[in-house]
């Protein structure tokens, strides 16, 4: 759902690769997503922050990107990695497998890399990241991400991204549409928020314009869309704690869009 004007990557201009080269860019609730991975492959410097740690980042992430962690213990050494993959294999068959993977990563990981970006591992609540400067991020991007704190906290979410954005900086966000009232969607533990909580928690000015008016129309169009319903990734049908719990095609809600400008330097 396209829900802000200039809401999009294409119509902020964000995936112009003249734009992406060299710019410093934070992810916001990235987790092991593929959009840090798609920006460094532009050239993009990402600050990569989760709630969540990745000290123990995969090899094979590794092995293709330029990784590091912020602070020392946001990114656990490669061969310690290792060590623990061998550990936790069951059987000397697997052992010695993890043992060949993990010495073949740990080369990859020491070549040089294609990639001419990099991400930096930032294991951090984005309520609070004191270890970014202001002003220092070209842009900020959060996909599918921010409902995952509450309505009290979203205001703080905000105001601490953009903090960290420069002057004119772009802050580009995808959350949960409700046409009339928050409410939470438990299986995917997310909040969906209606026209005027957005404006509020974002701090968008009255006269931004909106579509949620066509909320209904793009709802049904959700629902009947069966190119999303034949291709559903492999990882709704796992669990129930997701949008679309155990795979079943019931769309309960919709995305939108937020794209919001830091004003310009004076």
């Amino acid at each position: 759902m396209r829900q802000f004007r200039r809401n999009t990557f294409v119509d902020c201009g964000i995936i112009n690769r003249r734009h992406l080269s060299y710019a410093n860019i934070l992810d916001a609730g990235a987790g092991e997503g593929l959009l840090q991975w798609y920006l460094a492959e532009q050239a993009a410097e990402v600050i990569s922050v989760d709630r969540s740690s990745r000290s123990e980042l995969s090899l094979r992430f590794r092995a293709r990107y330029n990784v590091r962690g912020l602070r020392p213990n946001d990114l656990a050494s490669a061969s310690n990695v290792l060590r623990k993959n061998i550990r936790q294999a069951s059987g000397l068959k697997a052992k010695a497998l993890s043992l060949t993977r993990g010495t073949a990563g740990l080369v990859k990981i020491a070549l040089p890399k294609n990639t001419p970006g990099s991400v930096t591992i930032y294991n951090q609540d984005l309520t609070s990241m004191p270890h970014i400067p202001n002003n220092s991020m070209d842009a900020v991007v959060a996909v599918s991400a921010l409902e995952h704190n509450s309505p009290q906290g979203l205001s703080a979410v905000v105001t601490e991204l953009v903090r960290v954005l420069k002057p004119g900086g772009l802050l580009l966000a995808t959350l949960g549409a409700a046409p009339d009232h928050d409410w939470f969607h438990e299986p995917s533990k997310g909040w969906c928020y209606t026209d005027a909580s957005l404006r509020r928690y974002f701090n968008l000015a009255s006269d931004i314009p909106s579509n949620y008016a066509d909320y209904g129309a793009l709802m049904s169009a959700l629902k009947d869309c069966a190119e999303l319903r034949d291709n559903l990734a492999g990882f709704y049908f796992h669990s129930g704690d997701n949008g679309m719990p155990w795979g079943k095609w019931d769309p309960q809600y919709q995305s939108v869009g937020v794209c919001k400008q830091k004003a310009p330097a004076p």
